[in-house]
């Protein structure tokens, strides 16, 4: 008579093609029974007519009545309820981040993913500037412009004449742009106003090529990913390439873009992508003769940063230096470091990197230390 773990370990070889994973890791097995030399298994499928139902059966009849005493098997298929299939694609999600194929990028190298909900946020001159004030720290900075469409940090550094070339070895070496080692699709267009019409697959594709086939120095200590907004291709594909990359959102002070944003960081969590923090971003305007005016609304950020229990790392005022430096490539921690937006993003990289040190500058104690400043910041007071 079979054994019930025999199996088990048995159903662990069938695989289901799109999830990647078997299925009894992934929860699909609600039942085995043996009646002499019948084994009767229920399976559980994310849709009663998912496209791999027969092979998915075919495979668990094959193998198990390939087991000594075994002459019959029995599928029952059912489909599984909503809160199974969460759970299953949360386990699908983590085995794809467990056993992601190795990039160029150092796994020492800290990744962070500058991302927002939907565009005009001002998440691109945030990454330009987070770069250089991280440089300027004293610490070595890449920088990947994953916008593979909207692609704007090659004006923004001053770079639009460079071009990525490959070395001797077949891999991409990344422009250095004012001690910042980029890489974006603007160094590979003719010129900035060229289109690319990708799509789909090839917006993965690309980014997976960034990170595979770009000779990113294995000395780096940061590199930051200037996200396209939303939650499509590319930020699906980074969290399964980059397993060590985490999220800095970006919103501005209004309820609407905290609310979108907010979508960004589910799905980074979704993603087991940790979120660091928050940025808001053109946190209102300071005239000349000092008087406030908040353009877009207030405690967006803050508001933001509470729900997901993360701290809020910066509020960044409007600056019209800001704007200017984006098109002349002079970034304004750079250019106008007195300017109140510069002050504000060299306190946020300061924030940041306190936050997520360099891996040799971090220990155990610290971090747990750390951790549970943050834990207990977000705990309420007690009476």
């Amino acid at each position: 008579m079979p054994d019930i773990a025999a199996i088990e370990a048995t159903l662990r070889g069938v695989l289901d093609p799109e999830l990647g994973s078997d299925i009894v890791d992934l929860g699909m097995v609600e039942g085995i029974d043996v009646d002499g030399s019948t084994v009767h298994i229920r399976i559980a499928l994310t849709i009663a007519a998912c496209p791999m139902r027969d092979q998915i059966e075919n495979d668990v009849v094959r193998k198990v009545t390939n087991m000594q005493g075994v002459d019959h098997v029995v599928v029952d298929v059912v489909a599984m309820t909503q809160s199974q299939r969460s759970e299953v694609m949360t386990k699908a999600r983590r085995h794809a981040r467990e056993n992601a194929e190795p990039t160029m990028v150092n796994p020492l190298t800290r990744v962070i993913a500058v991302s927002s909900g939907k565009g005009g946020v001002g998440k691109s001159s945030l990454s330009v500037n987070l770069s250089a004030a991280i440089s300027d720290l004293g610490h070595s900075v890449g920088l990947l412009d994953a916008d593979i469409w909207g692609f704007s940090v090659p004006r923004m550094l001053g770079a639009l004449d460079e071009r990525l070339v490959a070395g001797d070895d077949r891999k991409i070496t990344p422009v250095i742009a004012q001690g910042i080692h980029l890489v974006s699709t603007g160094l590979i267009v003719d010129n900035e106003d060229t289109a690319l019409m990708w799509r789909g697959l090839m917006l993965s594709k690309a980014l997976e090529q960034f990170l595979r086939d770009v000779a990113w120095p294995r000395d780096l200590d940061y590199l930051l990913l200037d996200m396209p907004p939303g939650t499509g291709d590319i930020q699906m594909a980074l969290s399964r390439l980059l397993p060590q990359a985490e999220m800095l959102v970006v919103t501005t002070p209004q309820k609407a873009a905290q609310k979108v944003a907010a979508r960004v960081a589910d799905m980074a969590r979704r993603s087991f992508m940790p979120v660091v923090g928050v940025i808001e971003n053109m946190s209102g305007f300071t005239a000349e003769d000092g008087r406030h005016y908040a353009l877009f609304g207030e405690g967006g950020g803050r508001e933001l940063a509470d729900d997901l229990a993360v701290p809020l790392i910066g509020q960044i005022p409007l600056d019209p230096f800001v704007v200017e430096g984006g098109d002349e490539g002079a970034p304004i921690v750079r250019a106008h470091p007195e300017a109140p937006a510069a002050q504000a993003i060299v306190r946020a990289a300061v924030e940041l990197t306190t936050l997520i040190p360099p891996v040799e500058d971090e220990t155990c104690t610290s971090r747990i230390a750390l951790l549970a400043e943050q834990l207990e910041a977000t705990m309420p007071a007690r009476s």
